[in-house]
């Protein structure tokens, strides 16, 4: 069997990036250097077809989930969701498809991306709900394509796939004021990503267009779990804390806390208080009453970053682009 690409690195007693640039052709070594580790590659029997692997039809695509503070991640369902759009586009193309979860705060960063240099890799799907933009950079000097999943940094020159939270946010925020002709509030994410950013917008636009003041909305921050939006609207409940007519809540977790909340107090949903969510999970069917919401079509969003790496793969783009999945309200009892 040939020489690894990181055994070649310690036998020459250079980095792995140096060496990874070195067979890639790509810039950052000298030609010396360059020349010195072709030459001794093949002395060794390195296995050159790999390299191709990364430009054909074949190989490996890693799919990184990226965790910060795990207050989103947690809720599994949501993402194997898209794991499974993914994996079924990239057997279709002839990709096998390897994921990883990498622990912001806990894990050797450089590490990682060292042994995905000296890898079978061909291209890095980065799912990014709870990713920073400096973790996002640092992926981004690998040198294959790199996909942002579920995220979107102005900074960062890659293409991405993404929901169009604001959309979905205004679609559920117009339909509370329609049905109930009442000034909403907002339950927001006590731990803000960009998602949850971004579904604040849409929130404030229905709120203006439909002439009203976004000043004049109540807004609590409620922790994005059940258990956690359940204990602080308890706590604001008793707090004697002026409560809105109707809420859009960032996300099903925390309107399904929120509503476990308001009943536990007395308050009937819709009827004095109605509330929509965004997700779709499955828990916001069960509950009583069943819960409003947006969905969000992720198999498809998992199948569409997919299928745009591998377009990068084969034919290297010019241009990153930036692609918005759209949303559609689910109607329920909860408004």
């Amino acid at each position: 069997m040939g020489i690894t690409a990181k055994e070649l690195a310690a036998r020459l007693n250079l980095s792995a990036t140096a060496v990874s640039m070195a067979l890639n052709g790509k810039p950052g070594v000298s030609t010396e250097t360059r020349a010195l580790v072709i030459r001794e590659a093949e002395k060794a029997g390195y296995d050159f077809s790999r390299l191709s692997m990364k430009k054909n039809a074949s190989g490996d695509i890693y799919c990184i989930i990226c965790r910060a503070h795990n207050a989103i991640l947690n809720y599994t369902p949501i993402f194997s969701e898209l794991t499974d759009g993914l994996e079924q586009e990239c057997r279709k193309n002839g990709y096998h498809l390897k994921t990883f979860q990498l622990y912001e705060k806990v894990d050797d960063l450089q590490k990682y991306i060292e042994e995905l240099r000296i890898s079978q890799c061909a291209g890095v799907i980065l799912l990014g709900t709870e990713v920073s933009a400096s973790v996002c950079h640092e992926f981004l000097q690998l040198s294959v394509p790199v996909i942002l999943l579920d995220s979107y940094f102005d900074s960062a020159d890659c293409s991405c796939v993404l929901i169009n939270n604001a959309q979905g946010a205004y679609l559920a925020t117009s339909y509370l004021i329609d049905r109930c002709g009442r000034q909403p509030g907002h339950l927001c994410s006590s731990y803000r990503i960009t998602n949850f950013r971004e579904r604040t917008h849409g929130f404030h636009r229905a709120v203006r267009e439909h002439g009203m003041s976004t000043a004049k909305s109540i807004i609590h921050e409620l922790s994005p779990s059940i258990e956690g939006a359940f204990s602080d609207m308890l706590e604001i409940i008793d707090s004697g804390t002026p409560l809105a007519g109707a809420y859009f809540a960032d996300n099903d977790l925390i309107a399904i806390g929120a509503i476990k909340a308001l009943k536990l107090r007395g308050y009937k949903v819709p009827e004095d208080i109605a509330i929509a969510g965004f997700d779709n999970i499955s828990e916001g069917r069960v509950i009583d009453p069943a819960l409003t919401t947006i969905d969000v079509p992720r198999k498809f969003m998992g199948q569409t970053a997919a299928a745009q790496l591998i377009r990068e793969i084969q034919t290297p783009v010019l241009h990153s682009v930036k692609i918005e999945v759209s949303t559609t309200l689910i109607k329920r009892f909860s408004v």
